[in-house]
C-alpha cells in the first residue's frame, strides 16, 4: 500500500519506491530506501511529515503515493 495511506503513528517498512528514475534517485537521497523503516508523524492538506533515519522529512502526497510499504 502507498505511505500515503498509512495512519499517523504507523511504523512500517519501505517495500520499493515507484517512479520515474530521477524522482527514485531524490527520494533515496532524502532516505526513503528499500528495506528502510519510516513512521508517519503528521498528515496536514496535501503533505506527510515522516520520520526517517532519524530526521523528519515533508513531503507531497503524490511523491508519498510512490512509496510503497
Amino acid at each position: 500500500m502507498p505511505l500515503a495511506m498509512m495512519n499517523i503513528g504507523e511504523q512500517c517498512e519501505i517495500k520499493r519506491i515507484g517512479g520515474r528514475e530521477d524522482t527514485r534517485k531524490f527520494l533515496e537521497k532524502l532516505g526513503f530506501t528499500a528495506g528502510g523503516i519510516v513512521t508517519v508523524i503528521s498528515s496536514t492538506g496535501g503533505s506527510l511529515i515522516v520520520n526517517i533515519k532519524d530526521s523528519r522529512v515533508a513531503i507531497g502526497k503524490d511523491m508519498a503515493n510512490r512509496i510503497i510499504v
